[in-house]
């Protein structure tokens, strides 16, 4: 039977053929060339034409895969610019340093990883020696470029940070012991060593991502005017097992649609993941190469180290290539751990050619190349990868570079599967690592049961090349730095004055109060082009289609084409200097954007103010491992979730019906959430939001607020309320006492909550004769933070009240608090508040209905609020059991 498969015409069938017969003739010589001289030369002659093609600048479509071979040969290697000998003393040195810190402190229990750093070490040596910028660099002042190092090759960081006097052995011996002062942290966290660490990378795929958005970033100011960065370049290093998470290559293509050559993915394939190998029955390489290729990226690969020329020397046949090219990447693994015997077997042995080269070789020869000789361990090899990577223009570079994990390590860790895992050497294993690395450490000091760290001295020939190296590159690196630059000036008041006024008798979503407030403030003169507005392609339902005419869309290659409604006042507007980063459908890459942005001040000394509008529901809970990146990372800006709460996106149901973030931001120590009531609360947080963020005393916090699409009059703002709006919490409305008698009760209420809270207040007072006042609870969790704040003073031996406490004190009867969020989120305050506290919020699943259908099924509408007081008074005997179920029945509860 034949395969109808093979009878599916191609899209070339479609084209015009205008010469049939020299089709034929093209298709008739590759005919032969298989029959006579194998599939195998077909292959080779068909890769080799498109090749030239491309390289002639045919448009063809270029090759997914190359063979399993380095992108560069040896013969085209540039000249090596430095002092190898003096630099392999430097990793020498580096590599012992990196272990003994590791081994002294799994004595304490704390853990560490050893191999990763041994694998990827000439990775990082040759890059400090040679390509990377430091912040004074004058090709890149006050920026250099930017390290995402792989968090697990922190060791040998610090263990050069060691070796050129940054850190000291106490620094050393307080690896993962920071509780006390002065230690160090597991991996890549500036806010724990904010000197040294710019971006937090453990996380596995955010740094990829991350280093994506921030060479982004960088383009992005180069093209508003704010800072040339065209001498900064962007370099991720990352683990071929780490290229399994999603993030790590979702945003490949947006690299190479924006021809970022100003960045640089070095992905170290030693094979291996945490727990074993990273394709076992496959080749991680070509697979990552046909990725990044598919993508537009330009690859190269370093996979042999230079004993294999050899090898291929003596290759006549491309049996040793077609043989690499079939080993699955666990079966290579093995190769590394076997004697030479089993290789000659299992990998010569495959074919007759094979065999016949195999003759060639010596057993030392074999053995150099199977178990170490890898393209990443020769600092030829990646300086030539580097050099390269940087000369390519048009398109981001991925240099793939095979290592073995655990190299130098000795036999115990190289290649093996635990070796992740593996916390310490032993002491004939530091002998063993001694001797290979050739290091003048004695004997004596290694019968001693704590391991020495080496160092060849302050003044020594090693210390002085690699500062002298560091300095002409433009200092250490990597480090952080916070650049003296002036606060930001206030902006001008006008922009909140006029929301301090309210909407009269129009209605306004505070999704749309937040808009207008922030296109006012784009306006200004001072600090307007600081602004960076940031939607995940949602800017009309967030009503910020007014920004693109004025503020642009930023594209780097402008408006190509003439949009279709160019004649509309609200027209889509592209250009090179757009200041609204519109990110597609994408809200992982949207804060990647944020966090660039967020920490620019640091980065590149320019202060910006990033604010990132999203669907509420798709913030925290989508990309809540970013928020704490930020957080890490110490960035600042306003993140804002619209269409906030559980019942006031009609229609859009369950996915999309958020009562929980607030409960998820309230976790993190750096973010400061508000869920605004009101147009004016929103104006005053952002002017508290700019002060404390980019004021003379800068802190290193973030803001969250929630805002909501319910069209609502906006009223204007009471006198003396900003303190409390700040703080979380005031009385909006009060009762008016029904009678002198009267039960009273206290009704606190959160963001569009507080328009039921309101009806609430009359129904209570029209039908039942209950005062009700009204507070409006601008956030829960600084409340509580505030608390547990005066909390911590007591221990102390310092009496302080909490705020919360404060505002409510004297206030008559108990207190009901509600919310468009779970309970959990007004529960918050429950213990500092002194009268009896009950509350009422949206818990469980979302769902598709009215407004009004689902906070009635959520009872949290304005009548099961006046039922749920009155049966909190009647608990406390202030009114009859009878008046709640004649409530219930009345409202039809």
């Amino acid at each position: 039977m034949t395969d109808p498969v093979a009878k599916l015409p191609s899209e070339l069938d479609q084209l015009p053929d205008r010469d049939t017969e020299e089709t034929a003739e093209w298709a008739a010589s590759l005919d032969a060339v298989t029959e006579h001289a194998g599939s195998h030369r077909a292959a080779y002659l068909m890769r080799r034409t498109l090749q030239h093609a491309e390289a002639a600048g045919v448009p063809v479509p270029a090759l997914l895969e190359t063979d399993y071979v380095n992108s560069i040969p040896t013969a085209a290697e540039p000249e090596f610019d430095g002092d190898l000998e003096m630099e392999t003393r430097i990793a020498a040195w580096n590599r012992w340093n990196a272990a003994a810190m590791v081994t002294r402190g799994a004595r304490f229990g704390v853990g560490g990883h050893i191999a990763t750093f041994a694998s990827a070490a000439w990775l990082y040596e040759t890059g400090f020696n040679h390509f990377f910028r430091g912040k004074e660099s004058q090709d890149s002042p006050g920026s250099g470029d930017q390290l995402y190092i792989q968090g697990h090759a922190s060791p040998g960081i610090y263990a050069r940070a060691f070796l050129d006097g940054r850190l000291s052995e106490q620094n050393l011996d307080n690896f993962r012991q920071e509780a006390g002062g002065g230690g160090l942290p597991s991996y890549p966290h500036p806010r724990r060593l904010p000197w040294l660490w710019e971006f937090p990378t453990v996380s596995m795929g955010l740094g990829p991502l991350s280093a994506i958005y921030q060479a982004r970033f960088n383009r992005y100011l180069t093209n508003r005017g704010i800072k040339d960065t065209s001498g900064s370049h962007v370099w991720a290093f990352l683990g071929d097992g780490e290229m399994d998470e999603p993030e790590s290559t979702a945003a490949l293509a947006l690299a190479s649609r924006e021809r970022l050559d100003n960045l640089t993915f070095v992905i170290n394939c030693n094979l291996q993941r945490l727990d074993g190998p990273v394709r076992a029955n496959f080749k991680i390489v070509q697979e990552l190469e046909a990725q990044f290729r598919g993508a537009g990226w330009n690859v190269i690969k370093s996979l042999w180290g230079s004993a294999w020329d050899e090898l291929f020397a003596l290759d006549t046949t491309g049996a040793l290539v077609r043989r690499l090219r079939a080993v699955p990447d666990a079966q290579f693994q093995t190769y590394a751990t076997r004697d030479v015997a089993y290789i000659r077997e299992h990998f010569f042995g495959a074919e007759p050619a094979l065999a016949e080269l195999a003759k060639l070789l010596s057993d030392a020869k074999i053995a150099e190349c199977f178990h170490t000789s890898r393209g990443g361990h020769e600092p030829r090899k990646v300086y030539a990868a580097y050099r390269a990577a940087l000369a390519h223009k048009g398109a981001p570079t991925v240099i793939l570079a095979q290592t073995v994990k655990g190299w130098t390590l000795g036999p115990g860790f190289e290649s093996r599967n635990a070796n992740h895992q593996m916390k310490k050497l032993s002491g004939d294993q530091f002998r063993a690592m001694r001797d290979l690395l050739d290091l003048p450490i004695p004997d004596s000091k290694l019968d001693d049961s704590l391991v020495p760290y080496g160092h060849p001295g302050a003044d020594s020939p090693e210390v002085r090349y690699l500062q002298e190296r560091r300095a002409a590159l433009g200092g250490p690196a990597p480090a952080r730095r916070v650049h003296p630059v002036a606060p930001l000036p206030e902006p001008s008041e006008k922009a909140f004055q006029a929301v301090y006024k309210g909407s009269g008798k129009q209605s306004v979503a505070t999704t749309m109060a937040f808009v207008r407030l922030m296109k006012d403030l784009m306006r200004d003169k001072e600090t307007g082009k600081r602004w960076v507005p940031i939607v995940p392609d949602e800017a009309r339902t967030f009503g910020m289609e007014a920004l693109f005419p004025s503020a642009g869309i930023y594209s780097p290659l402008g408006q190509t084409y003439d949009p279709v409604d160019r004649d509309q006042i609200m027209y889509y507007k592209e250009a090179a200097n757009g200041q609204i980063l519109n990110e597609g459908i994408t809200e992982a890459g949207s804060m990647a954007d944020f966090i660039a942005a967020a920490t620019s001040y640091a980065t590149h000394g320019e202060t910006m103010i990033p604010f990132y509008i999203f669907y509420s529901m798709f913030g925290w809970q989508r990309t809540g491992d970013q928020m704490w990146q930020l957080a890490d990372q110490l960035g600042k800006g306003f993140i804002v979730g619209a269409t906030a709460g559980r019942t006031t996106l009609t229609g859009e149901g369950l996915q999309h019906a958020d009562g929980h973030s607030h409960l998820i931001a309230a976790t993190n120590p750096a973010s400061l959430n508000y869920d605004p009531a009101f147009a004016y609360e929103i104006a005053v947080i952002v002017k508290d939001g700019l002060r404390r963020m980019y004021g003379p005393d800068a802190e290193d916090v973030f803001y969250y607020l929630t805002v909501y699409n319910e069209p609502m009059p906006q009223p204007a703002m009471p006198e003396g309320v900003e303190e409390g709006i700040v703080k979380g919490l005031y009385r909006f409305k009060e009762g008016a006492p029904a009678a002198a008698d009267a039960p009273r009760l206290q009704l606190l209420a959160s963001g569009t909550a507080i328009h039921w809270a309101l009806e609430a207040q009359e129904l209570l007072a029209a039908d039942w004769g209950v005062t009700a006042d009204v507070w409006s609870a601008t956030s829960w969790s600084e409340l509580r933070r505030d608390a547990l704040a005066a909390d911590e003073a007591l221990l102390r031996g310092e009496e302080r009240v909490p705020y919360v406490t404060r505002a409510l004190s004297g206030a008559p009867g108990p207190v009901l608090a509600v919310s468009d969020w779970m309970r959990q989120v007004p529960d918050q305050i429950s213990q500092w508040v002194e009268q009896d506290y009950s509350s009422l919020g949206t818990d469980g699943f979302g769902l598709s209905d009215t407004r009004e259908a689902a906070r009635r099924h959520f009872g949290v509408d304005a009548r099961s609020i006046a039922v749920a007081a009155l049966a909190q008074l009647a608990r406390r005997g202030d009114i009859k059991p009878e008046r709640v179920a004649e409530a219930r029945e009345r409202y039809g509860l």
